[in-house]
């Protein structure tokens, strides 16, 4: 069976919609988290916000290990050479493992004392940290989940991610029942139970995902246990393409966290709608972040067939399908603001103080839409230091922008969330002048 993929308008979507399902229903899961946890009071909403965004820290860094094996992946698919991508996939596992380890070691040791340093708040502050020291074990299974993103977009199987993520949701949502309330004979565990509960349902998404892999016989295509030995050159290899994408995905949520961490300051409240925000990011950015994952792999498996004047237009084509779906967001968004945010159950004047933000973070998915793709289609060249160079330079804007607007000039939150646009105008003007320049048609990985 050829791996090698086709790069019109029918095989973009049919790679990158079922990404998108396989997205949305995490993204489903984290909101009906953050509706049961605010049930508990706007301080649990405001934690959930800060908690969620640090896990996110270590969950990207899996990211860009994923990234950079999906980019290695697709190159070997389009060269038609499957027993290799089951090497680069069992080495790929091991590094994420390794990883996973000094997550966990990061959190119990320095963690905690630079929480609370920067948390101003000691109610919040203790009840992230006795979250995050039960919620930072399931690392290791996410990390594991995630490398099933590398194999089967990377191989254009994405039609099967969908099975591993809704029994990751179903799983968690029931348990954020179950833990957080004390229902159906399961104790009252409050705003820890959702870290139980996460982590229960990643273990369930793993195993879910590993027997569908196991069932299609993907171990054999790929040969994974043919030869399980340490090979220098292919770990070398991995990090070479993965090691800038992890610091971009890692410096990129760390200005996230900054960012958040300088909302605390102006109160409970704007936290916690910040932390509605990000769920608007969360559910609808999936359409975006599923096509710039096509772009990644289809631009790399192009590559592979040593097509490079394809790869253009085949870039156009996808951010052109990416923003017409942000389009139908945003008009969806300031049609009805106010319906997203009463699902959170807080009060009017909750609701009132959002809607200003939500206008705000609609037209950042506007350009989140088409700015991701082109960035992911660096990646799919194989130069992720460049990626690297995009995401540093555009945080130092970007971190700049929210200090002096939130703390120096301590304007409203909203002017703080103005700060997307920033970041997305950056990130898009560096990434389309790289691409057109033509410097990577070089490139071989």
């Amino acid at each position: 069976m050829s791996l090698q993929l086709k790069t019109g308008y029918r095989q973009i979507l049919g790679l990158a919609l079922p990404i998108t399902l396989a997205m949305l229903v995490p993204q489903m899961n984290f909101i009906t988290n953050n509706i049961f946890l605010s049930r508990l009071g706007e301080q649990e909403l405001a934690s959930a916000g800060i908690t969620g965004v640090y896990y996110l820290i270590f969950a990207v860094i899996g990211n860009g290990l994923n990234n950079g094996l999906q980019a290695l992946v697709a190159r070997r698919a389009g060269q038609n050479l499957p027993r290799e991508i089951g090497r680069l996939f069992v080495h790929g596992v091991w590094i994420a493992l390794f990883i996973a380890a000094l997550g966990i070691l990061i959190t119990y040791t320095l963690s905690p004392a630079i929480l609370r340093s920067v948390i101003h708040n000691d109610a919040i502050a203790e009840q992230v940290i006795d979250f995050l020291l039960i919620r930072i074990w399931g690392l290791p299974l996410l990390y594991l989940y995630v490398m099933r993103n590398a194999l089967l977009v990377g191989t254009n199987q994405t039609r099967y991610l969908i099975w591993g993520t809704l029994s990751e949701a179903v799983t968690n949502i029931f348990l954020d029942y179950a833990f957080i309330y004390g229902h159906f004979g399961f104790p009252e565990l409050g705003f820890n139970g959702a870290a139980y509960a996460s982590i229960i349902a990643e273990g369930t998404g793993l195993v879910v995902i590993y027997a569908v892999i196991h069932f299609k016989k993907m171990h054999q295509q790929f040969a994974f246990f043919d030869r399980l030995d340490f090979d220098r050159g292919i770990t070398r290899l991995i990090l070479v393409q993965s090691s800038p994408l992890i610091m971009q995905f890692a410096i990129s949520i760390v200005s996230w966290e900054y960012f958040y961490i300088l909302i605390e300051h102006h109160g409970a409240r704007a936290l916690a709608i910040s932390n509605t925000m990000r769920n608007i990011f969360g559910i609808f950015g999936v359409f975006s972040w599923s096509f710039a994952a096509a772009a990644n792999t289809m631009v790399s498996n192009v590559l592979g067939q040593g097509k490079t004047e394809e790869v253009m237009p085949l870039i156009r084509r996808i951010s052109g399908l990416s923003l017409a779906i942000a389009v139908i967001i945003f008009l969806f968004l300031n049609l009805k603001p106010e319906w997203f945010l009463s699902f959170y159950g807080q009060d009017q004047g909750f609701i009132d103080e959002g809607i200003p933000i939500v206008r705000i973070v609609s037209v950042a998915l506007l350009m989140m839409s088409f700015s991701t793709v082109w960035l992911n289609a660096v990646t799919g060249t194989g130069n992720t230091m460049v990626n690297l160079v995009i995401e540093t330079i555009t945080i130092v804007i970007y971190s700049v922008y929210v200090y002096v607007v939130l703390e120096y000039l301590r304007l409203p939150i909203a002017w703080g969330w103005v700060s997307e646009w920033v970041y997305w105008i950056s990130m898009f003007t560096m990434a389309y002048f790289y691409l057109k320049s033509g410097k990577w048609k070089s490139k071989r990985i």
